[in-house]
């Protein structure tokens, strides 16, 4: 995932501070200004340079605010991709991108408000794990080596430093319980890892797809489960009418009120699948198929 996000000649490594909040945290601030953001840029720079000493050449920039990481795990990784287009267009880093620069860009908040493409969606608030994401930019060869010496030992080495710890949580105004440092990979495996346990893990392959090869196509036909086709950028859910859902699902089921209530759990489901897949920025169209019709997923 280091090379998720490219720009001609220069290989980025993408990554993100992850905070775990104790249990009752406060939402705290959203959002840091410009210097503060910078005062946490440099500690976050020092501790990557600590994982990898390479790092310490490369330019780190960052965002000076936290997000749930359904925020960062979108098709195109938009935070992280907005983050090298703003940098890019940061005064100094020139035409000369094979440089070695060791400089820190860090975007804060200006009259209370960051750049759009960055604003953290209030929306998603609550969660107990917020991020902070980060690329680091410069010479392909050296970049190459961060990324995957990252995607070896971030997982398990990658503990924040108890100052940049500490500095996150003043600022932001939270409760952190730990801070580590993660790949794109790794939060994705966390996140799988953290549906599988919430009881999605069907729904994740179809995810997965849309972040990692949005070009191919993935089905969920499992019954019980709602049937779920990932192609041309959106999740398509076949949604039945109850003869339709009677059919497919309960065959042999005569009981009314089971299969009121059957049905019920199936369109909540539904919803769930819709919801999450939504969050995740990965649009979602219903296809209704009614009794004897082939759904048209």
């Amino acid at each position: 995932m280091s090379d998720a996000v490219r720009i001609p000649g220069t290989r980025i490594v993408a990554g993100a501070l992850a905070l775990e909040l104790a249990p009752g945290s406060p939402v705290g601030r959203l959002s840091l200004a410009q210097a503060d953001a910078g005062r946490l840029g440099e500690r976050i720079a020092a501790d990557l340079a600590k994982f990898q000493p390479e790092a310490a050449t490369l330019e780190l920039a960052l965002a000076g605010a936290h997000y749930d990481p359904v925020e960062a795990l979108r098709p195109g990784w938009p935070l992280h991709r907005e983050l090298d287009q703003l940098a890019a267009r940061a005064p100094g880093r020139g035409t000369a991108r094979g440089e070695a620069t060791g400089r820190i860009i860090a975007f804060g908040a200006h009259e209370g408000r960051l750049p759009e493409a960055l604003a953290p969606d209030p929306g998603h608030v609550g969660g107990p794990l917020r991020i902070l994401p980060f690329v680091l930019a410069g010479d392909v060869d050296a970049t190459a080596r961060v990324g995957d010496a990252f995607e070896r030992e971030l997982v398990e080495t990658g503990m924040a430093g108890a100052a940049t710890a500490l500095l996150a949580q003043e600022l932001f105004g939270l409760k952190v319980e730990h801070a580590r440092y993660l790949t794109l990979h790794d939060l994705l495996a966390m996140t799988a890892l953290q549906y599988e346990h919430a009881g999605l893990a069907p729904l994740w392959p179809l995810l997965e797809a849309a972040l990692l090869a949005p070009g191919t196509e993935e089905w969920l036909d499992a019954p019980p489960e709602p049937l779920a086709h990932y192609r041309d950028g959106e999740l398509r859910i076949a949604l039945f009418s109850p003869a339709a859902w009677h059919a497919r699902y309960a065959p042999d089921e005569t009981d009314d009120g089971r299969l009121a209530r059957g049905f019920e759990h199936f369109q909540a489901r539904q919803r769930q699948f819709a919801a999450v897949s939504g969050a995740h920025g990965v649009p979602v169209t219903f296809a209704h198929c009614n009794a004897g019709e082939t759904p048209d997923v």
